[in-house]
């Protein structure tokens, strides 16, 4: 080997810096391909051992303007060699492919963090259209951060310029060559990517040429462009349980805990869906699986969705139907349909900014009083809700379990920020899981179809089956059997007997864990997907000495049994959520405790500080 050789080799040894965690932020206009650039650090990132997490931000128009602040499409990852529990409350560094992008995002870069701009998009039209009355990268407005000047579409465009492509094709290359500047400041390999470029682009060898070339200039220029000080190195994560892993991201996990679930019972599952945004993600993954005997239906609205499904339930299939928010709204009167019949069936609402239109790609989580109560007569529809992207699994597997035990609609909260957010996820095995009993009733000995067994469930008949022909639809039925019937007492009765059957749900599910001391000052009670950032806000009190619990709701209604017994243990209980404080008006009603709320809706998750702040704050009292 040269002297010259290694020097570099020395040189290069020397500028790597080794850190516990980063958060990166790739932003850029949204058909810059940030989304793609974010999934392939990401994935990378996953094989590679860290932990990590997710937050894809995406534009609501279809095509906004280019070049303005409406049509940034962002993507954060944290990763880290230690457990991590959200994206990331501020980026260590952003990549801004234009001046909308740097406009938007540089609030949620921490001060003294690293900004790569690309640099030829920093020319008058597009500052004109981010609204900047100056160049950010000339004035003072910059001080406090390290920004490198790259010339990332000047570049890209230059190593392609020997190939049969367009200028617009070309140009939609400069995402990998910024990918592979990052894989190079990261210290990550490229083989992922390389592989995931000659597949995605097989039946398109100038494509692959183009890209590859990309990612790897990129690549090539941090190695020798001297610009940057430092390189960075995160080690694989230790603290895994052993086993094999794969990243996953929420809506992909519902998808394949509803098949594990039709699997295990031998059922077939049918998925009656419109499409809706965060929501048809479930919709096109199932869509894949027809040689799991999965039948997917795209109906012509919501109402036709949801109906669908009821009717593959009292066929003897799994229903499911998916949606989010307004489409949720107009599948409410199917659903008192579903208790009527009482037949099994799982509603799947993932979340996002409402109300009407509203923010359809931003995260809220104010359903739930849509979910418990949003529903004509006295409709009682046990709720539960997945807290993490992995969780969405075992949260739709449930359903499908409880669902089936207690004979009801079952309605599964997530949101737009768990389903499209991603973490490592040990895959199960289909011997770990719980065993779902699936009993269709064929002796017409005795039977009477609103008779019930000890969780007041009524038999469930395949249509069809000799002797056991009976009614079903919307009216009131009488006790026992099943006629329509406008008697009073029947009807309280009735009402009654529904309500029962949810409320025995509470002897079948845990009991409400807290994680910390089980009593003192103050508990965090939480739902849905603050999970995250009210785990590391409570591992950041406990390092500074507060002595802070936390307890989380998976299952919203019924709850578990021993939840007022938990919440009386402290003398305080703070609810974050992301709404007005929906949790926290069914607290105080039905425990009389007065939580306090910390609400946020502005269409993105709590970040752990959101969180400390207002824990100190109490504790301070």
């Amino acid at each position: 080997m040269s002297e010259e050789i290694l020097e570099q080799t020395h040189r290069a040894a020397k500028t790597r810096k080794e850190v516990d965690s980063v958060t990166v932020r790739f932003a850029g206009d949204s058909g810059d391909g940030m989304q793609i650039t974010g999934s392939q650090f990401t994935d990378t990132t996953a094989i590679f051992g860290n932990d990590l997490g997710t937050l894809p931000d995406f534009p609501a128009e279809i095509r906004a303007p280019i070049g303005t602040t409406y049509g940034v499409s962002g993507f954060q990852l944290q990763f880290s060699n230690k457990d991590i529990f959200t994206p990331g409350d501020e980026a260590d560094v952003l990549i801004a492919m234009n001046p909308a992008a740097l406009k938007v995002n540089l609030k949620d870069l921490k001060k003294g963090g690293m900004i790569i701009v690309n640099l030829d998009s920093f020319e008058k039209k597009n500052l004109d259209l981010a609204g900047y009355a100056s160049n950010p990268l000339e004035d003072d407005s910059l001080d406090g951060y390290y920004v490198y000047k790259v010339n990332i579409t000047k570049s890209t465009l230059e190593i392609l310029k020997d190939l049969p492509l367009g200028t617009k094709t070309a140009n939609k290359c400069k995402n990998f060559y910024a990918l592979g500047l990052m894989y190079w400041l990261y210290d990550r390999p490229m083989d992922i990517t390389l592989k995931w470029i000659k597949e995605k682009f097989a039946k398109s060898p100038d494509l692959v040429e183009a890209n590859t070339r990309a990612l790897n200039a990129g690549y090539n220029f941090g190695e020798t462009a001297e610009m940057f000080g430092e390189r960075y190195v995160v080690k694989p994560a230790h603290h895994f349980t052993q086993g094999l892993y794969r990243n996953i991201m929420g809506n992909e996990a519902l998808s394949m805990g509803l098949i594990c679930a039709s699997h295990n019972t031998g059922l077939k599952l049918f998925l009656g869906s419109y499409p809706i945004t965060p929501a048809s993600d479930i919709l096109h993954n199932l869509a894949k699986h027809k040689k799991y005997g999965i039948i997917t239906f795209q109906a012509e609205d919501e109402i036709a969705a949801i109906t669908s499904a009821i009717g593959a339930s009292f066929a003897g299939s799994i229903g499911v139907t998916t949606t989010s928010g307004p489409g949720m709204a107009l599948k409410t009167e199917a659903m008192g349909l579903a208790v009527m019949t009482e037949l099994p069936l799982v509603i799947i609402d993932i979340q996002r900014g409402g109300p009407s239109t509203g923010l359809p790609t931003k995260t809220e989580q104010a359903d739930l009083l849509q979910a418990v109560y949003g529903r004509n007569g006295e409709c009682p529809i046990p709720v539960i809700a997945a807290c993490t992207p992995a969780d969405c699994f075992d949260i739709a597997y449930e359903a499908v379990r409880l669902a089936i035990k207690f004979m009801t609609p079952i309605i599964v909260l997530s949101d737009g920020y768990l389903a499209n957010g991603s973490e490592p996820w040990l895959i199960k095995k289909y011997e770990d899981l719980k065993n779902i009993d699936v009993k269709f009733t064929t002796d017409p000995e005795g039977f009477a179809p609103y008779s019930r067994d000890e969780n007041l469930a009524r038999p469930w008949v395949k249509p069809g089956t000799p002797g056991l022909e009976h009614r079903i639809g919307g009216l009131e039925k009488q006790n026992i059997t099943g006629n329509v019937n406008y008697e009073p007492e029947n009807h309280e009765l009735m009402v009654k007997l529904r309500a029962q059957k949810v409320k025995n749900i509470e002897n079948d599910i845990p009991l409400l864990e807290v994680e910390g001391e089980k009593s003192g000052k103050l508990l965090v009670l939480g739902w849905g997907s603050t999970y995250g950032s009210i785990t590391a806000a409570i591992e950041n009190q406990k390092a500074k000495g507060n002595n802070v619990s936390h307890a989380h709701l998976r299952y919203l209604n019924p709850m578990p049994k021993n939840t007022e017994e938990v919440l009386k243990s402290f003398d305080k209980v703070l609810i974050p959520e992301m709404n007005l404080g929906q949790l926290s008006k069914i607290i105080r009603s039905e425990f009389l405790i007065d939580a306090i709320g910390l609400n946020k809706v502005k269409g993105s998750p709590f970040k752990a500080k959101e969180i400390e702040a207002k824990i100190e704050e109490i504790l301070k009292d």
